[in-house]
């Protein structure tokens, strides 16, 4: 019998919480009762997390708890503390790891079942477009190529973001509606709900000069702040995600793999992300990337430590070392910058 672990990993958002939902599911079909917890790994350590998978539930038959960011648990002692629940767990207790990395630590991956580790990967090119027609035909809509292509370049190409964004046109389109590219400019174009993706991509148009591309990420971020699910946590996540893969990126043009198979091997399936992460590694070197990457991860420390009234101006500060000094920390006041 397999242990109650189970590692799901890679970009592709919307097959994976898929997967996650189907293991909750039959957990509650087979049980009865369910209670579901959800951490992440930049506001729990992954001990932490098994507390709640030893504490028995007074009022559930079954308890899941899911554990996002795996990809950071590699410390020995955290691997052993896995393998020593998964060890004595029963059936009603599951630990689902998720990553949005292709791969995890392989000390953590030895000891997840191999049947319950799955990978999932982007979609391929020549996938993207019958998928988004089929979604539309499945609710009743059919929509041309160039819409999809518009759409495409628009909405990050996960399925998860991509159903977010196309169920927008069956709410407000009558059903047998063929969607065309003026459509999508109307609907997502000019309603687009900014993201740590959205602001990544901003800061990463090398075509434009610093200021402006600075201009442009600062107003993305006021956005992301004002929005209702506002969370410093999230965003600064996704922006370290963003770099992390800019830094495969980067790794895999200093080996030279840059071969199809190779990129699409490393989560680089789409022509959008191999044209992003392209223009990125010319606004940001390797060890620029790196330094980025600590840059987050002290903002998360930052906010943590000094509470919300300091965060506009953490976050802001970050986004001017990103842009304007490539990684560097403000070591002095800059003329011109106010946050």
């Amino acid at each position: 019998m397999s242990a109650p672990l189970y590692l799901f990993s890679g970009p592709e958002i919307g097959e994976r919480n898929d997967a996650v939902a189907a293991v909750k599911k039959a957990l509650e079909k087979k049980y009865g009762s369910l209670e579901a917890y959800s951490y992440y790994s930049v506001e729990t350590d992954p001990q932490s997390a098994l507390v709640q998978l030893y504490s028995e539930s007074l009022f559930s038959a079954s308890t899941c708890v899911v554990y996002n960011g795996a990809e950071t648990i590699k410390k020995k002692e955290d691997v052993e503390k896995i393998a020593s629940w998964a060890k004595s767990a029963g059936e009603a207790s599951v630990l689902i790891l998720v990553s949005d990395e292709i791969s995890c630590d392989s000390k953590l991956e030895k000891i997840v079942p191999k049947e319950n580790r799955k990978q999932f990967w982007e979609m391929f090119e020549d996938r993207k477009i019958p998928w988004l027609k089929n979604y539309f035909s499945k609710n009743g809509f059919s929509i041309d190529d160039d819409a999809c292509e518009e759409i495409l370049d628009l909405v990050e190409n996960n399925t998860q973001a991509l159903k977010s964004e196309c169920s927008r046109f069956f709410v407000c389109f009558e059903p047998g509606t063929k969607i065309t590219v003026q459509n999508v400019d109307q609907l997502i174009e000019h309603n687009r709900e900014e993201s740590a993706f959205t602001l990544f991509d901003a800061m990463a148009q090398n075509s434009k000069p610093a200021p402006e591309r600075l201009e442009t990420a600062l107003g993305i971020l006021q956005k992301i702040r004002l929005s209702k699910d506002s969370s410093s946590v999230a965003l600064l996540a996704g922006l370290s995600y963003c770099f992390r893969r800019l830094e495969a990126w980067h790794k895999l043009k200093r080996s030279n793999k840059t071969d199809d198979f190779s990129l699409k091997t490393n989560g680089f399936a789409s022509k959008k992300s191999r044209s992003q992460f392209d223009s990125a590694s010319r606004v940001w070197t390797m060890g620029q990337t790196i330094a980025v990457k600590a840059l987050l991860s002290r903002a998360d420390m930052q906010i943590r430590s000094t509470g919300s009234g300091m965060e506009d101006t953490i976050l802001q500060t970050l986004i001017y070392s990103i842009v304007i000094k490539k990684g560097a920390s403000l070591s002095l006041w800059e003329e011109g910058f106010s946050a």
